[in-house]
């Protein structure tokens, strides 16, 4: 099948199974394309749970389907590709953040969100990279045991500088492949561009740019901005939407490393198999389901700064 008669298919099939398709930034092109929502991981779950649907076609990783099943339970969620993980969200355990906490008895454990649904329940709330230093400071406790992600952890530190920070050692393999040397090289042959990068990034990298922010953030950014040139610190699927939103500016990412494998396994072929057949189906068990999105309901109960 052609690629249009392929789109036509799903777009049917979307109908037929009253499903909405939800489709995370850094999808391949023709994917996002073709999603009734694009966005965060969260952002998608939240929105998901909002409609009328009675199946979620995740096009994401393997914890956005979590996400999306702790939050509609009632709901089919389908990730047409189970193999997508996420190497960082694989970096912590359950067994692991038990003993951590054992050591640290009464430190609240703060935990990104992305991280398995199992991860999730063993927190006492979870945070996204737009909300996290709003989360920090809502707590009362002076330490915290931030995981998975150290670069996002020692990010938010920065703005909490009366908190002790206790990091699980995990970071994103994709941003932790952009230099400083890489971005400075940008920089030099595009001056006076903006970079904007992920706080999942290295300190150093952060370091260089002129904002930092989650993906969602980076839209309104460039788009706000009267600047007409920016160098992109974030995986590569985000240029497909800043581009389309944004034809009088120029993105260029920083480095060419930035593709995410896993990020890139779903194909339309993929979510077209996933609607006909109606599997894969991501589940959360009960118990689990419960204790993660208490955790996720904290972290929406905090105010915004």
């Amino acid at each position: 099948m052609s690629s249009p008669d392929i789109q036509q298919a799903i777009r049917g099939l979307l109908k037929q199974r009253n499903a909405v398709l939800l489709a995370h930034n850094y999808m391949r092109d023709e994917v996002q394309a073709i999603a009734d929502i694009t966005g965060d991981s969260l952002q998608l779950s939240l929105e998901a749970a909002q409609t009328d649907a009675a199946v979620i076609v995740f096009c994401g990783v393997h914890f956005m389907a979590e996400s999306a099943a702790i939050l509609s339970p009632a709901k089919t969620v389908l990730l047409p590709r189970p193999d997508a993980g996420c190497p960082m969200a694989d970096m912590v355990d359950v067994s692991g953040l038990r003993e951590l906490k054992a050591k640290h008895p009464g430190v609240p454990v703060v935990t990104y969100v992305n991280s398995t649904a199992a991860v999730k329940a063993e927190s006492d709330i979870c945070c996204t990279s737009a909300n996290a230093v709003s989360v920090v400071k809502s707590l009362l406790s002076d330490s915290l045991i931030f995981a998975p992600d150290r670069n996002l952890g020692r990010w938010i530190a920065r703005f909490v500088p009366d908190k002790r920070f206790i990091y699980w050692d995990g970071y994103c393999p994709t941003h932790e492949r952009m230099t400083p040397e890489a971005v400075l090289q940008k920089k030099a042959e595009h001056p006076g561009a903006l970079f904007i990068c992920h706080p999942e990034c290295a300190p150093a990298v952060s370091d260089l740019a002129d904002h930092v922010c989650s993906t969602s953030g980076m839209y309104r950014y460039c788009t706000t901005s009267p600047a007409k040139t920016f160098i992109i610190g974030t995986e590569a699927g985000i240029l497909f939407k800043l581009r389309q939103d944004n034809p009088d500016k120029q993105f260029i990412l920083a480095t060419p490393a930035l593709v995410c494998p896993n990020m890139k396994l779903t194909s339309l072929e993929d979510v077209l198999l996933a609607l006909q057949t109606m599997q894969p189906v991501v589940r959360v068990p009960e118990e689990v389901r419960l204790k993660a999105k208490a955790a996720l309901d904290k972290m929406l109960a905090v105010p915004r700064d």
